[in-house]
């Protein structure tokens, strides 16, 4: 051992600072460059200038942080956050802001395991594993501390200088690039993925005594809800990861939504997400806020869609088939589905979406007051979409078999995912046929609507979650889908002829928040009539009872969270 010792190759530690730092640029940074190539067009001069600054700072903050004991776990540790980064920039086109660090925070055992693959395994081993052991290997050489700091300083100095000369001389090429493509700094490896965790963790921190003000507490029953001759009932799935243009109802040249066809629903093809990952559009969806005044701070601290509907007396369930309801649903009954055991539609803790029929065929016929069952759907959740349908959905082949995307064509990509759109229109079928089932004690009705869409593979981008200001609109267009029963058609007054005639008009997840009061004849201040999906082709009540639109700047008293009902 001793003479294993000696042999160890000897670095000092300024040069093992410069070393890292070329590592860093050259080997974990492909997705960054290759952007920056594209968004500088031909000013490389000013694309050079900013690669050669960040390299410059970077060494200069390794070579600062070069001391005894220090030195190699933080760059042990800095070469595995960009290694790790690296795999999902550099695989699915993915950008690791603060959503995605949201996202992944909240993921389940079952769905972060879908991303853990051997290819994975073998992407860290050689871009984490090897360079880590090389740099517990040798032995660092270090100067007393005084000598270190001046010798140190003697390089940082310039470099950092030299980087100021350097963005100041290019400043406008510089300047025009970020301020036109903001996901470029994020993709910038490590400092892109440790930023976005630095300020998800002091969101997070900010929020540990949040106190949530009250919305809509004024609700009641409207004239016409107080009087129909059976309880009103509406089921809302909250889809996940569908993308409206692989629905054959938006003109997909796949028939992809034959039972949904047969059934006459309302179909709007256009509709806009509020956000590109579940963390975001989820509770978006269920807010107040419209996508352009919504923030995280906004909606988890002010109560949501289902609260409103419980100050008006309606009964407000949620079942949840996907990775919780996001806070939504903290304050009402709420049941995970992918909990259950010995179920031929579960495995390895994930459901298939079937999981609710059942129990909602069961709750339907027990239903003696108005309410609404939300459904969170696992829908198409990536990568691994051949899991998400049964093998009687398995319509169009070849089919991916695999999360590793990249072992798939794209054919065999479009393929699962179509068979996933195929299986969630069998499920929204099989909803209104239970609704239609019980409709002679119930007014029933199903609205649904995905959190956001995909991509497969379109410029190189799978999954989801970029940055809204660049997402593609694979992952923006989601589809919009409502069925009435006639019961609910004759107690609510809504005429579905004239709602297919408007379905070609934008929608949006704004409009989600007033149509769902709107469909329950919930009388508020909070609700919009202008943000109504429906309200233009429904009967007018009996009497006005309208209050003026809520407005997001207005605040409300203050009152401390309820615990889970």
């Amino acid at each position: 051992m001793a003479i294993f010792r000696t042999r160890r190759p000897e670095i000092g530690s300024i040069a093992l600072s410069a070393i890292a730092t070329l590592y860093l640029l050259a080997l974990t940074n492909k997705s960054f460059w290759s952007h920056a190539v594209a968004y500088f067009d031909h000013a490389w001069i000013a694309m050079v200038s900013l690669g050669a600054a960040l390299g410059l700072t970077t060494f200069s903050i390794l070579t600062s942080l070069s001391m005894k004991y220090v030195t190699k776990p933080v760059l042990v540790l800095l070469i595995v956050i960009s290694a790790a980064a690296s795999y999902f920039t550099d695989t699915f086109g993915v950008v690791i802001d603060k959503g995605m660090i949201a996202n992944a925070a909240v993921t389940t055992e079952a769905e972060a395991g879908h991303l853990l693959t051997g290819s994975l395994a073998l992407h860290l081993a050689v871009y984490a594993l090897i360079p880590s052991l090389l740099i517990a290997w040798v032995k660092v050489s270090h100067r007393r501390f005084f000598s270190k700091a001046a010798v140190n300083f003697l390089f940082i100095a310039p470099a950092l200088l030299l980087s100021g000369v350097l963005i100041y001389a290019n400043f406008a090429g510089i300047a025009y690039a970020l301020r036109e493509h903001r996901d470029l700094m994020v993709r910038f490896n490590p400092a892109g993925p440790i930023s976005s965790a630095v300020r998800y963790g002091l969101s997070t921190y900010r929020e540990r005594n949040l106190v949530v003000q009250p919305l809509g507490t004024d609700a009641k029953e409207g004239a016409r809800i107080a009087s129909a001759d059976r309880p009103v009932v509406v089921v809302l799935v909250a889809g996940e990861t569908a993308r409206a243009m692989n629905f054959s109802l938006n003109g997909y040249q796949r028939e992809t939504n034959p039972e949904l066809k047969a059934r006459g629903v309302v179909n709007y093809r256009d509709t806009t997400s509020c956000g590109t990952a579940t963390a975001v559009s989820l509770p978006c969806m269920f807010s107040v806020y419209p996508r352009k005044q919504y923030s995280d701070w906004k909606a988890r601290s002010t109560e949501n869609l289902v609260n409103v509907l419980t100050h008006a007396g309606v009964s407000v369930t949620w079942w949840d088939n996907n990775t919780g309801s996001k806070g939504i649903a903290d304050l009402i009954n709420f049941a995970s589905m992918t909990h259950r055991k010995n179920s031929p539609l579960c495995s390895n803790g994930e459901c298939l979406d079937e999981i609710f029929l059942d129990e909602l065929d069961k709750k339907l016929g027990a239903t003696t007051k108005n309410s609404v069952i939300v459904l969170h759907q696992l829908g198409s959740h990536g990568p691994s979409y051949y899991l998400r349908y049964p093998e009687a959905f398995r319509r169009f082949t070849p089919d991916c078999r695999t999360p590793e995307l990249m072992n798939c064509t794209a054919e065999e990509i479009v393929n699962a995912y179509d068979n996933t759109i195929l299986y969630t229109d069998h499920i929204l079928a099989s909803i209104a046929r239970l609704l239609e089932k019980h409709q002679d004690r119930i007014a029933g009705a199903m609205i649904y609507m995905s959190d956001h869409g995909e991509s497969l593979g379109e410029n190189g981008i799978y999954l989801h979650g970029a940055p809204y200001a660049i997402a593609p609109k694979e992952q923006t267009q989601v589809p919009f889908i409502a069925w009435f029963s006639k019961p609910y058609q004759a107690a609510m007054g809504v005429d579905t002829a004239c709602l297919s005639r408007d379905a070609g008009t934008p929608k949006s997840h704004d409009n989600l928040f007033h149509t769902v009061l709107g469909m329950m004849d919930v009388q508020t201040a909070v609700y919009n009539r202008s943000l109504d999906t429906f309200a233009a082709c429904t009967r007018p009540a009996e009497h006005k009872n309208r209050a003026p639109a809520y407005h997001a700047a207005e605040s409300s008293p203050r009152i401390e969270p309820r615990g889970v009902l």
